[in-house]
């Protein structure tokens, strides 16, 4: 350490170098504020104007220079569009750099005016201006009571509503904020203290970035934060003529979202803007779009966002046929009594453990207290989370004895274990967080619904290698034989999963402690902030099987329609920036998901707060009944009290404990989290000498400050007690910051006890032994900085492996973002229309591609007829004798020219109609439908009248081949997510084959990417060269569309915790190996013909009876 510390006064620490790179800006900010001083009111609006204008000319070039190319692409052929494209996209680039470079040169003078209008606001009651016309818009809203107009002039006023309270404007700009402002626009971390006002920070980045028009994101963790910085920080940026406003105030796809889209500064939450570009990725028609490009975002308290939720997938998803047909509700009495059974076992067994152990030690009977820790062991093992059990366990020596006992039976991979556990009906792991069920439990269950075999999985392989070994069958009985183990297994599979799952809600969940239940759901309590997760679901049934433990309405099971992370969301922005007051101990996840760099800002006062070492008791018991007595010292003493928890149970205990001593207090929990920001801003007061106590979760209150009264200072100011140690430092860290805030005086000291969960894990048995040798009594507790750096470490461990669980999974997501990346993009060029016929194609000459390169003469011929409707455009002869680049491009002008002829015919057919409708009946329709066949389906195209009128009905065939696209590109990408899903964890068994599962899930999925594109480029050609408006009687009436809307669907929209990903991978091994075909050519491509009435869905079984998908069998090249 010392060492360290030489090197640091040698060359500094990173803090130091990150300060002087950025010293010379806010030098340049502080020579140039004197002349932003010295401006009128009107000339400080006007110099906004000047630098806004000079910024947006930055690009202008780009821009007019895009506009012309995308005014020529319509008279451009369309294998020469690509080039035009390709030159937008670099324009595209250029003139993003080009507003960087703009932004650098005017951040000094953008600075100052932010730091200004704050000084203007701050100094008069009111600051009157020329009245401007988006003045009058403003002051036309009720809800901006900040401004109002008096003739010609607007009066902005410098008190106004935010987040429901009336907030009078006393801040300014100091020195360290500009360096945490230079931080976030050059769109890196920025790490600020607790108080030092991370939200006016924002301001400064927030206004210089605005002035391109291009949109700036700043993104919340909660609904309340996003409503009141919108409204607090709003009238600094509208005095200035940018336009705020905030998307969760609005409902989605509502035009108000839209319209808050387009301000310049929008403010939202982070699951809201990850929702809407997954709902842009699911709409119809360009109308619905709400998002803009993705420009630049900074991201309030980004350790949150980024770190805790980085792994949490945003989910659409939607029902599924018989997906309420579940078993939770069916076997939740069973597993119930199953529970309550092993409960009194452990019961039974710790009263053993108790006695023998007592016994043993008075008589010295080495065999007996073997007996006795055996019990104790059991016990453990039946129910870890069983509170008796966990008391005792804090008793001297017994847990040492335990862990000795357990030694023993994990010894030798763990082969004396099933001796240990042979009495207990189920077995509970703790640390691998799973439940499974033992042999006196399979027998137990079997009992209770007299069937052996209920809930027992078959040996599904064994079975199948027998069958095909079998010689006294047909292939026809053998392949029903099969169907019917394949059905029996999957209903096998189901049926122990429900009771794994219900076993886990049993025992590993516990009411308002990991979930509350309200209004008749089961909602997801955040560990880290104790806040509620509203529409988060746990995933793999886990969340259905709490719910039947409530007896609460258990939903439906979904399909997932659209999904991303928000590691994977954030990252589409041209520029990305963060602010949080902890964020070192999470600087290398930073930068190796996100490459962004974290620099730690000054305080702007030194940090007055004394933060004390961990007190470490041996009891839950003797730590609650020390935190109260602490809580009531600082009361007496004048100092309002901050008590941090861990979860809800805590809260409600240590309220209890206050109530019985008649000590006043507020608690805040996951309950009560609509009252936070009240609660939170009256913890630092003190009444008549006796200062305020506030119970809340560790990180409650993110972004309310809790301001101390000249009383309370006095007598040492907000004192922070923390019950438990968060496996996570920088929650801990969280709540000390609670304190201190801008060189106020405070305390923070964290109560610990042997019992605590991160304690039981990690960090209980080295400290147990010492507590035993020492000999200490009820009470004592030891205060030592060794033993508070022995828990950091025991934090770090569990960081590392935090970190890499994390980031394992999101290498998964990763290979998914790629393939949803090339998807949404071609899904947002056929719903803009503007590069949907380079997209056709692209398609037309991979399918010629595709026939030539994989076939013989023969088959191509057949291809060409059923999936370009065309003749082969060469001989036999030809076929073999030329070289298959020249065959490729003849046959692909010739498709081109057929699809040429056929889109003509399309809208030579439609034009008279729409003529006669349009000149005819104009003012009663203002759109129709169009009715294309490609001579298996009927599609009806809904069509302008007036646009179709317009183009001559060339606007019927874009609508035409946009409808295609995007039904089968949604349909296609709809199954690919279904099977990368099931390939996740599926490829999980190749561990056993010492291969690994992220190098085998990135081949596979590889092989169904390409299998979905060539099944989707099949469609998209088959139906686009034969589409055709069929003949018409002259009698048939037009028919009229429907206005264009959203289409209204049952969605779901979730943010799902991957909590079950060790239970449902060993599940999907075993299925999978289930589904693996064994027979000799089961791979090949089955060329029996057959005949079917009508053409089969690709997911349905294929009519020839192989017993495959007809996608896999004769689907395959349809």
């Amino acid at each position: 350490m010392n060492f360290n510390k030489f090197l640091q006064s040698l060359f500094g620490n990173k803090s130091s170098r990150d300060m002087k790179l950025i010293q010379p800006i806010v030098e340049k900010v502080k020579a140039e504020y004197p002349n932003i001083k010295a401006l009128s009111n009107d000339q400080l609006r006007a110099k906004t104007k000047e630098i806004q204008q000079y910024v947006q000319n930055a690009g202008k070039a780009q821009r007019e220079k895009i506009a012309e190319l995308k005014a020529t692409i319509e008279d451009t052929p369309i294998d020469q569009r690509e080039d035009i494209f390709n030159q937008i996209d670099k324009l595209e680039k250029e003139a993003l750099d080009n507003y960087e470079v703009a932004l650098n040169e005017v951040l000094p003078t953008a600075f100052s005016i932010v730091k200004d209008t704050a000084r203007r606001f701050a100094e008069n009651e009111e600051t009157v201006v020329t009245a401007t016309e988006f003045d009058r818009e403003l002051a036309a809203n009720p809800a901006n009571d900040f401004i109002t107009i008096d003739g010609d002039n607007a009066i902005y006023h410098n008190h106004w509503t935010a987040g429901g309270n009336d907030l009078k404007w006393e801040m300014v700009h100091y020195d360290v904020q500009l360096f945490g402002g230079t931080v976030l626009h050059q769109g890196k971390i920025a790490e600020m203290a607790t108080g030092e006002g991370k939200t006016l920070v924002a301001t400064l980045p927030v206004f210089l970035n605005a002035l391109t028009g291009n949109g700036v994101h700043v993104v919340t963790v909660n609904d309340y934060l996003a409503k009141r910085d919108s409204e607090w920080m709003g009238p600094l940026y509208m005095f200035n003529g940018l336009s705020v406003d905030c998307i969760d105030k609005h409902r989605p796809n509502s035009d108000a979202r839209r319209k808050a889209y387009m301000a310049d500064i929008t403010f939202g939450t982070n699951n809201e803007f990850g929702f809407d570009y997954l709902r842009d990725n699911m709409a119809t028609s360009p109308a619905d779009l709400v998002q803009r490009q993705h420009n630049y975002a900074i991201v309030d308290e980004v350790d949150s966002v980024l770190i805790d939720d980085a792994r949490t997938p945003l989910i659409i998803s939607g029902p599924i046929p018989k997906g309420d047909d579940q078993m939770f509700e069916q076997y939740q009495p069973l597993v119930e009594r199953l529970y309550e059974v092993q409960r009194k076992q452990a019961t039974e067994l710790l009263a053993e453990a108790k006695q023998k152990i007592g016994e043993g030690t008075k008589n010295k009977d080495a065999k007996m207290l073997e007996d006795g820790f055996l019990a104790l062991y059991r016990s453990y093992k039946a129910l870890p989370k069983n509170k008796p059990l966990i008391k005792y366990l804090s008793e001297e020596g017994i847990k040492a004895g335990m862990l000795k006992t357990e030694e023993y039976y994990m010894a030798n991979n763990n082969r004396e274990m099933p001796k240990a556990v042979a009495p207990l009906y189920f077995v509970v792991d703790e640390k691998l967080n799973s439940a499974d069920l033992t042999d006196k439990g399979t027998e137990w269950l079997a009992k209770q619904v007299n069937d052996r075999e209920l809930f027992v999985l078959p040996d599904i392989a064994t079975e199948m290698s027998q069958l095909e070994a079998r010689t006294d069958i047909s292939d026809q009985e053998r392949l029903d034989i099969k169907d019917e183990m394949m059905a029996h297994y999957g209903v096998q599979s189901e049926r122990v999963h429900t009771l794994q799952q219900l076993l886990k809600a049993y025992t590993m969940f516990n009411k308002d402690d990991e979930y509350v239940v309200m209004d008749g759901e089961v909602k997801i309590v955040d560990e880290q902030t104790g806040r509620i997760m509203e529409g988060r679901r746990w995933s793999d049934g886990l969340h259905q099987a709490i719910e039947a433990k409530e007896h609460v309405k258990v939903e439906a099971a979904t399909q997932t329609f659209a999904t991303i992370t928000l590691q994977n969301y954030f990252r589409m922005y041209h520029k990305l920036s963060g602010m949080t007051g902890t964020a070192s101990t999470e600087a290398g996840e930073f930068w190796d998901i996100y490459k962004l760099d974290v620099v730690e800002i000054p305080t702007n006062r030194p940090i007055a707060r004394h933060d004390l070492d961990d007190r470490v008791y041996k009891t839950a018991r003797e730590k609650y009944r020390a935190v109260i007595d602490e809580i009531e010292e600082m009361r007496n003493a004048g100092r309002p009290v901050l008590v941090g928890t861990t979860s809800v149970e805590i809260s409600e205990l240590l309220s209890k404990m206050l109530k019985m001593r008649n000590i006043p207090h507020n608690v805040l929990n996951a309950k009560l989290h609509q009252q936070e920001a009240q609660i939170v801003a009256e913890a630092g007061r003190s009444t008549n000498g006796k200062g305020a106590v506030t119970i809340a979760t560790n990180m409650a209150g993110r972004g309310t400050d809790i301001k101390l009264t000249p009383e309370v200072k006095a007598a040492g100011g907000l004192a922070i007690i923390g019950t438990e140690r968060h496996e996570s430092r920088r929650v801990d860290r969280q709540l000390r910051g609670r304190a201190g805030r801008q060189g106020d005086p405070g305390s923070s000291v964290f109560y610990v006890s042997l019992e605590d969960k991160l304690m039981r894990l990690f960090a209980s048995e080295r400290i147990a032994k010492v507590m035993d040798r020492l000999g200490f009594e009820d009470g004592e507790r030891i205060e030592s900085p060794m033993i508070s750096k022995s828990i950091e470490r025991a934090q770090r461990k569990v960081e590392e492996n935090n970190f890499g669980i994390r980031k394992h999974l999101l290498e998964y997501d990763d290979v998914m973002n790629k393939q949803r990346t090339v998807i949404y993009e071609k899904r947002r060029h056929a719903l803009m229309g503007e590069r949907i016929g380079m997209d056709i194609t692209n398609v037309i000459w991979d399918r010629v591609l595709y026939i030539i390169n994989n076939n013989d003469y023969e088959g191509a011929k057949e291809d060409f007829l059923k999936i370009l409707a065309m003749e082969i455009p060469f001989t036999a002869e030809e076929f073999e004798g030329i070289q298959r680049e020249e065959l490729c491009e003849r046959a692909f002008q010739e498709a081109m020219a057929s699809f040429k002829r056929k889109t003509e015919r399309i809208q030579a057919t439609a034009w008279p109609i729409i003529q006669q409708v349009y000149e005819n009946q104009g003012a009663m329709y203002e759109r129709i439908m169009v009715p294309i066949t490609d001579g298996k389906r009927m599609y009806n195209i809904p069509c302008n009248l007036k646009e179709a009128y317009d183009t001559e009905a060339k606007s019927v065939v874009k609508q035409w081949e946009k409808v295609i696209m995007l039904h089968i590109i949604d349909d296609d990408w709809k199954e690919n997510l279904r099977q990368l899903d099931e390939l996740r964890h599926s490829v999980q068994n190749a561990s056993y084959e010492q291969k690994d599962p992220l190098l085998i899930f990135k081949l596979e999925s590889v092989k169904l990417w390409d299998s979905m594109i060539n099944e989707m480029n099949d469609r998209i050609a088959s139906i686009l060269m034969r589409g055709q408006i069929p003949v018409m009687e002259q009698e048939q009436p037009v028919q009229e569309a429907a206005p264009e809307q959203r289409p209204q669907q049952n969605y779901v929209e979730q943010k799902v915790d991957i909590d079950a990903e060790r239970e449902r991978a060993e599940r999907a091994a075993q299925q999978a190996a289930a589904h693996h075909d064994t027979r000799e050519g089961a791979q090949q491509v089955n060329h029996t013909p057959y005949r079917a009435e009508r053409m089969p869905r690709p997911n349905d079984p294929c009519p020839c009876g192989s017993g495959k998908k007809f996608k896999n069998c004769h689907g395959r090249n349809l």
